[in-house]
């Protein structure tokens, strides 16, 4: 699968499995819901505090396995570098995120104070590998 074919499986299907490096080498794994920008870049909205944030501070490098909704079925892995986007400059991002995934918001206002209480910020990877590139 080419990056192009792995980039536009991720715009249909928001599931999947974030990992990151741990300080020990070990991965990290989270699952997660994700949106895809314009430019083909995925973002992911997390908490300030949470490890994965604290793993891609020391190692900006992130990997996401995409499954479909349904679980089983076409899949795609994608990997490359990440930023922590931070508010406020994360917030038009994590509107993007919210209406990719779950549609309008009924009360943009209460998200917006939520996002800022959560402490959010925005996982955005360029995608620059993907895969499977075989089956078995």
């Amino acid at each position: 699968m080419d990056l192009t074919e792995a980039v536009e499986r991720a715009r249909t299907n928001h599931h999947s499995v974030l990992a990151t490096r741990r300080a020990d080498g070990s991965p990290q794994m989270s699952p997660v819901v994700h949106g895809v920008d314009r430019t083909g870049r995925i973002m992911i909205s997390t908490r300030e505090p949470a490890m994965k944030v604290r793993n891609l501070r020391r190692e900006p490098r992130a990997w996401l396995c995409v499954l479909p909704d349904g679980f089983f079925g076409s899949w795609a892995q994608l990997g490359g570098p990440c930023e922590i986007v931070a508010l406020p400059e994360a917030m038009s991002l994590l509107e993007d995120i919210y209406r990719q995934v779950a549609g309008e918001h009924p009360d943009w206002a209460d998200f917006r104070l939520a996002m800022e209480r959560e402490r959010r910020v925005v996982l955005r990877i360029t995608p620059d590998q993907a895969g499977p590139t075989a089956s078995g």
